[in-house]
């Protein structure tokens, strides 16, 4: 699986390797491609997850704001919840296609 804006890769990771919460395909961090998350102030937190850490996107054409986001340290219950430990894997907003 990809993650893509426009010809840029983003992540690429085998799907067994991605988790899929709410709709959302969450990549491995180390699938990311180097240099191109910049780590962003907005605040969030999830109920069931825990702090956010959302990451801005450089590109060609300048920075997606709050492109990704993260989960560092996750809620107690979170991983039983999704079945797979997803603690630092990106997922990506509307700006970012991920496609096989």
């Amino acid at each position: 699986m990809r993650a893509i804006v426009g010809d840029l890769v983003v992540a690429e990771a085998p799907e067994e390797d991605l988790v899929r919460i709410e709709g959302n395909w969450y990549f491995p961090r180390s699938s990311v491609t180097e240099g191109l998350l910049v780590e962003s102030p907005t605040p969030y937190t999830c109920p069931w997850k825990g702090a956010a850490q959302y990451w801005s996107l450089k590109t060609e054409d300048g920075l997606i704001e709050d492109a990704g986001w993260s989960y560092p340290e996750l809620y107690d219950g979170a991983v039983e919840r999704v079945g797979r430990d997803f603690a630092g894997h990106v997922a990506f907003g509307k700006d970012v296609s991920v496609v096989p």
